[in-house]
């Protein structure tokens, strides 16, 4: 059963993004301006579109929060979309400002317009473009935020960066993750590898010259993860499953490994399992798992990775064919950019951030931080003395 649950709405052109969540418990120190940082984030990266210079994207908090502090209560979030006063009748829900004239009719290869119109039996490929556009990430990026606040009161932090893009793989220095996330941060590429980073530059502005658009590998590191997280009893409890369904769930994302992922199935068995030892307490000396075993936290740290692939919207338009005469067109344009992989890491953080929160809550559940972190320092005892 999930705990920490949420729904979104809106619009990619509508008024607002919204967020409603359901299970965060009292006493969990939160502020908009926390939710702003990682908003602002997915705003960054080279290659982006001219939506990021009209949108500045902020969170609100409506509900749920007093103080600085949670309350127990569900939790309203709300992102303006600032180019809402330019769709105000084009995305009107009042009948009177219907205007079939401006119908799209010209599904785009690679997004959702097609399959969507059959599906809800719709004449307008707007009405679906609106709801599937990755814009719906800007408001899951701030419920992950609050997931990470929730985290940060166990000491569990979320980090990653860019590993590949458009064919350039980044190299990972052998340093601490919370040096590499620093790295990565003042990073246009939100990568940790300077001499990659300029030849993904250098990629991305021959994709823009040429109306083409690049996809990429990003990876998300979290650390502090007690061992137990999840379960091997049922499917759906595996917490490597819930994790790869989260990040596959993100627009555009078409892959996902846990730890070495798919090299694992390149190697001996002798050259992919971590060994155990023990020295005040159970550690391995790597990580391939990635910190996932059997379904469940080991207690090293969890990497996953997630495969984007380019934009489907090209300002070079692939072929389509218009819904109404069935003849053959170039696909319609609507704003885009040309790469976006620094801001799909934001977004595969959040979601990666969502998942490890439920499952704390799941294993340790407590209507108050007081009393996670009572019943988490207890199972951190028991374990010790394993």
């Amino acid at each position: 059963m999930s705990i920490f649950r949420y729904l979104t709405a809106g619009e990619s052109h509508g008024p607002q993004l919204s967020a409603i969540i359901e299970g965060l418990p009292s006493g969990t120190h939160l502020s908009a301006g926390m939710l702003n940082c990682d908003l602002a984030r997915r705003q960054q990266g080279y290659g982006r579109g001219d939506r990021m210079k009209i949108e500045k994207d902020t969170a609100q908090l409506l509900s749920g929060v007093r103080w600085g502090e949670s309350i127990g209560a569900p939790v309203t979030i709300v992102v303006k979309n600032r180019d809402w006063e330019n769709w105000s009748e084009k995305m009107s829900p009042l009948s009177e400002h219907r205007d079939d004239s401006t119908a799209v009719t010209r599904p785009r290869p690679g997004h959702a317009d097609l399959s969507g119109v059959l599906k809800y039996h719709l004449n307008d490929v707007r009405n679906v473009l609106e709801r599937s556009s990755a814009r719906e990430t800007a408001v899951r990026v701030a419920v992950g935020g609050v997931a990470k606040a929730l985290l940060a009161e166990f000491g569990i932090r979320v980090g990653g960066f860019v590993t590949e893009l458009g064919g350039v793989c980044a190299a990972t220095p052998q340093e601490p993750l919370e040096i590499l996330w620093q790295r990565a941060a003042a990073s246009e590429m939100f990568c940790c590898d300077l001499s990659a980073e300029i030849d993904m530059k250098r990629v991305i502005d021959a994709a823009q010259s040429g109306g083409d658009t690049l996809g990429g590998v990003v990876e998300v590191q979290v650390t502090g993860v007690p061992p137990g997280l999840g379960s091997y009893v049922q499917w759906d409890r595996k917490l490597d499953a819930r994790l790869a369904m989260a990040l596959m769930s993100v627009q555009a994302i078409k892959g996902v490994e846990v730890g070495i992922g798919f090299e694992a199935a390149r190697r001996p068995g002798s050259r992919v399992h971590d060994e155990i030892f023990y020295k005040d307490g159970y550690h391995r000396n790597s990580n391939n798992a990635g910190g996932i075993e059997g379904g469940m936290s080991n207690g090293e740290p969890i990497v996953v990775r997630a495969a984007m692939k380019p934009i489907p919207t090209l300002y070079s338009p692939l072929r389509s064919v218009d819904m109404i005469t069935h003849e053959p067109f170039e696909a319609t344009v609507e704003r885009s950019d040309t790469c976006a992989v620094p801001a799909a890491l934001v977004v595969a953080e959040a979601v990666v951030a969502i998942e490890i929160a439920n499952a704390l809550l799941e294993k340790f559940g407590g209507d108050s931080v007081f009393e996670i972190r009572r019943n988490l320092e207890g199972y951190r005892e028991q374990i010790r003395n394993a």
